[in-house]
C-alpha cells in the first residue's frame, strides 16, 4: 500500500496543466466577461494551491532524505561493527584509529587505539602496501594463521579538512590452505622402477651370490610400501610398479633419492654395481596420464645411463642421481638387428642424407662416412650433409674430397632442403637432439629419419624415427657404426679412408683408448685394422696448428682451481679452432695432480663454447645440462648464445659451487 507522505512526495508536476487553464480564461475573458473572470480566479486558486503543495512537498522531502541518512549511518555502523572479517581502520602514519570485534578477537591486544599497527603485526610491510597500486592486497601470517589483507584508501572530509584513511580488510584462509596443501598432498603418483642391466648384474656374481642379490632387491624395494606408505607391485622379474602420493615424492626428493645409493651399496661378490632407473609421473589428468609420463620419464632414465630418478610433470623434467658410469653390455644381438634393419630401411629408399651435429668432429664425420659406405654398397644415391669445415675435421675431408670414390660426396643445407622429400632417408648420427644437427629442416621434410647416438639422452630428442640406434655405454658413434658394418659384411665393403676416419672418431672419444674403452672398443679398433686402417694417418688427423698449440698453452695458464679438484678456464684469445682447442685443453686439465674434473671456454662468432671433462666422480653431463647442454657422464659440452664469455664463465662457476654445495 502506498503511503501518503510519499505520494505527496513524489506527485507528478502540473505546471503545464495550470498554464493551459490560464491561457483558457484569457481567451474566455476576450469572448465572455464573466465566464472569463470565474475561470480567471479558479486559475488564481490553482497557482496559488500549487505553490502551497510545493513547499510542502520540498519540507518532506528533506524531512524524507534525513531520516533516511540517519538510517543509513546507523546501518552502516551496525554493519560494519558486525562484519564477519576482521577490520581495522589506519593513519597513514600506522597508527589504529578505529577496529571492529572480530579484529579485536584477532589479536587479543586490550587497547588498540593509537597503536601502530607494526608493533602488533610484525610482518606487515605497511609501506609496501601503500605503494602497491596494481594488486589492492598482501598476504600476511599471524599467529600461526594465514591471512589475505585486502586495503582500501578513503578520503574523509571534515571542517574543511581533507583526511586520508586506509582500511584494512582480514580474511582467513587459513583453512582452505591447508585444505589445498591436503589436496595436493594427496595426489596420486606414479613410479615405475627398472633394475639396470639385471641379467648382467647377476652374471657378474657367484652362482650361489645370485638369489641373494635378487632378495635384497626386493626388499629394498618392498620396503617403499612402509616409509612411503605406497603400494609396490612387482610386474616383472626387473620392474616394479609403485603407487604413492605426492607426500611420499616430496619425502624422496628431499632426501635426493638416496634409495638408489641404497641398491647401488649391495654387494654380494658382483663385479658390476646394483644399480635402478626410476621414473615418476606426477600431476597428471588422470591415472592413464601419470602413467604414460613415468614410462616416459623411465625410458630417458635409461637412455641417459640408468642409476637415477626422473620425475616428470607436464611441461619439464625433474633429475635426481646419474652417479654411475655406464656398463658395457657384452652382447651385440642388438647391433646386429639393428644392421639388418638399416639394410632394409637403406634398400627401401631411393636418395638418403647423412648428418651429424653443427660443428661436426671426427666422431661425427667418421661415423656419417662410416654409413656412407653402407649405402653406397648397396648402390643408393648419398649425400652428406655439411656446411662448413672446421679445423677438427678439414684434415679428413679434404683427404676424401681427394679420392674418385667420395666423389660429390657432400651437399650443402640449401641444396639437402630443396632437394628432400617425405620419402628420403635421413640419417643422423653423433647426436638425437634436433637443435643439435647440421640443418633441422630436414627432420621436418622427411617422414623417415633414423638415429645413431652413445650421447646420454637429453629432453630434448629426435621423435617419431623409423630406427633408433642409441646406446649409451658405448665410447663412440663411430663404434656403433663399426659393429653395424661388421654385420653387414656380406654385403658392406669399406674403403680404406673410411675405416680410418671411423677409426678416428673411436680415437677422439676415448682419447686414444683411455676413457670409456670395453673390450667391444678394441674389438671394432681390430676390424677396422683388418680393413686397412694406418694408425699413423689416424694419428695426423689430430696434429695442430702453432696458434691453436698457442691458445692451448694461454687457457692452462689462466686456470682457476675450485675445492683443489675442479679446473676452470677460458681462452682470451681468439682463434677458428677454438672448439677443439678447449676440447683439448680440458683434456690436458685432467692431467693434474688431484683435479677431478676440467671446464674450459671459448668464443667464436659470438657463440660461447664449453667443454667438461671429468675422470668419473663428478658427472659433468648433469652439470651441462644445466646450460643447455649434454654428453656424457665424464665428456660434455654446452654451447651459449646472447652472452659475454665473462658472464658464461660466472655462470659455470656458479653451477660447480651449487654442485659442490649440494655434495656437501
Amino acid at each position: 500500500m502506498r503511503n501518503k507522505p510519499s505520494f505527496k512526495i513524489n506527485m507528478p508536476e502540473i505546471n503545464i496543466y495550470i498554464l493551459i487553464i490560464g491561457i483558457t480564461s484569457l481567451i474566455l475573458l476576450f469572448y465572455n466577461l464573466y465566464i472569463g473572470c470565474l475561470f480567471f480566479f479558479g486559475f488564481i486558486y490553482i497557482v496559488f494551491h500549487n505553490w502551497r503543495i510545493s513547499n510542502f512537498r520540498k519540507k518532506e522531502w528533506n524531512k524524507y532524505i534525513e531520516n533516511l541518512s540517519l538510517d543509513i549511518d546507523e546501518t552502516t555502523k551496525k554493519a560494519i561493527m558486525n562484519l564477519p572479517i576482521p577490520l581495522c581502520i589506519l593513519e597513514f602514519d600506522g597508527n589504529i584509529s578505529w577496529y571492529n570485534n572480530k579484529f579485536y578477537d584477532m589479536t587479543e591486544s586490550p587497547d588498540l587505539l593509537g597503536e601502530n599497527i607494526d608493533n602488533i603485526i610484525k610482518n606487515l610491510n605497511l609501506r609496501k602496501v601503500l605503494n602497491e597500486n596494481k594488486e589492492m592486497y598482501t598476504d600476511v601470517t599471524y599467529k600461526d594463521r594465514e591471512y589475505t589483507v585486502i586495503y582500501n584508501v578513503i578520503k574523509n572530509e571534515q571542517n574543511k579538512q581533507v583526511k586520508y584513511l586506509m582500511m584494512l580488510y582480514w580474511i582467513d584462509k587459513t583453512d582452505y590452505l591447508s585444505l589445498a596443501q591436503k589436496y595436493e598432498e594427496e595426489k596420486n603418483v606414479i613410479m615405475l622402477i627398472q633394475v639396470d642391466g639385471y641379467d648382467e648384474v647377476l652374471k657378474s656374481a657367484s652362482e650361489e651370490k645370485r638369489s641373494l642379490i635378487s632378495v635384497e632387491i626386493e626388499r629394498i624395494l618392498f620396503g617403499l610400501e612402509n616409509s612411503l606408505q605406497a603400494a609396490v607391485k612387482k610386474t616383472a622379474k626387473d620392474k616394479y610398479i609403485v603407487i604413492a602420493n605426492q607426500r611420499s615424492l616430496s619425502k624422496l626428493q628431499e632426501n635426493k633419492f638416496t634409495i638408489l645409493d641404497t641398491i647401488r651399496n649391495i654387494t654380494y661378490s658382483n663385479t658390476l654395481p646394483v644399480t635402478i632407473s626410476i621414473g615418476v609421473g606426477r600431476e597428471g589428468n588422470s591415472i592413464h596420464e601419470n602413467i604414460k609420463w613415468a614410462a616416459g620419464a623411465l625410458d630417458l632414465a635409461l637412455g641417459r645411463g640408468g642409476d637415477q630418478a626422473i620425475v616428470k610433470t607436464k611441461d619439464k623434467f625433474e633429475f635426481y642421481g646419474g652417479k654411475s658410469k655406464a656398463v658395457e653390455k657384452t652382447t651385440k644381438v642388438k647391433s646386429r638387428l639393428i644392421g639388418h634393419a638399416l639394410k632394409e630401411i637403406v634398400s627401401q629408399s631411393n636418395n638418403i642424407y647423412i648428418m651429424g651435429h653443427k660443428y661436426p668432429d671426427l666422431d661425427a664425420m667418421g661415423a656419417a662416412v662410416g654409413i656412407y659406405d653402407i649405402c653406397k654398397s648397396l648402390k643408393k644415391e648419398t649425400y652428406i650433409v655439411l656446411d662448413q669445415v672446421n679445423e677438427s675435421i678439414d684434415e679428413f675431408v679434404s683427404r676424401l674430397n681427394k679420392q674418385e670414390y667420395y666423389k660429390d660426396l657432400f651437399i650443402n643445407k640449401e641444396e639437402a632442403i630443396k632437394n628432400c622429400t617425405k620419402d628420403t632417408l635421413v640419417v643422423v648420427v653423433d647426436t638425437h637432439r634436433p637443435s643439435y644437427t647440421e640443418c633441422e629442416e630436414l627432420l621436418g621434410i622427411s617422414k623417415k629419419i633414423a638415429v645413431i647416438d652413445h650421447h646420454r639422452r637429453g629432453v630434448e630428442f629426435i621423435q617419431d624415427t623409423v630406427l633408433s640406434f642409441h646406446e649409451i655405454y658405448v665410447s663412440s658413434t663411430c663404434e656403433m657404426v663399426t659393429e653395424v658394418v661388421q654385420y653387414l659384411e656380406d654385403d658392406v665393403k669399406i674403403n680404406k679412408l673410411t675405416a680410418e676416419g671411423l677409426l678416428a672418431g673411436i680415437s677422439l672419444d676415448t682419447k686414444f683408448f683411455a676413457f670409456k674403452t670395453g673390450v667391444r672398443t678394441f674389438e671394432a679398433a681390430s676390424y677396422l685394422k683388418k680393413a686397412g686402417a694406418d694408425t699413423t694417418e689416424v694419428k695426423k688427423l689430430f696434429r695442430t696448428n702453432v696458434e691453436d698449440f698457442k691458445t692451448k698453452a694461454e687457457i692452462i695458464s689462466n686456470t682457476h682451481i675450485i675445492d683443489n679438484r675442479i679446473c676452470i678456464s677460458y681462452s682470451k684469445m681468439k682463434s677458428e679452432n677454438i672448439n677443439v682447442v678447449i676440447a683439448q685443453a680440458a683434456d690436458e686439465l685432467l692431467t693434474v695432480k688431484n683435479v677431478e674434473a676440467s671446464f674450459v671456454l671459448g668464443e667464436k662468432n659470438g657463440i660461447i663454447f664449453i667443454s667438461a671433462r671429468s675422470l668419473g666422480k663428478i658427472n659433468v653431463h648433469v652439470l651441462m645440462e644445466k646450460l643447455g647442454g649434454g654428453g656424457h657422464m665424464d665428456i660434455a659440452g654446452a654451447q651459449l648464445e646472447g652472452v659475454s664469455i665473462q658472464e658464461a664463465y660466472k655462470k659455470v662457476n656458479y653451477i660447480i659451487e651449487q654442485y659442490l654445495r649440494e655434495e656437501d
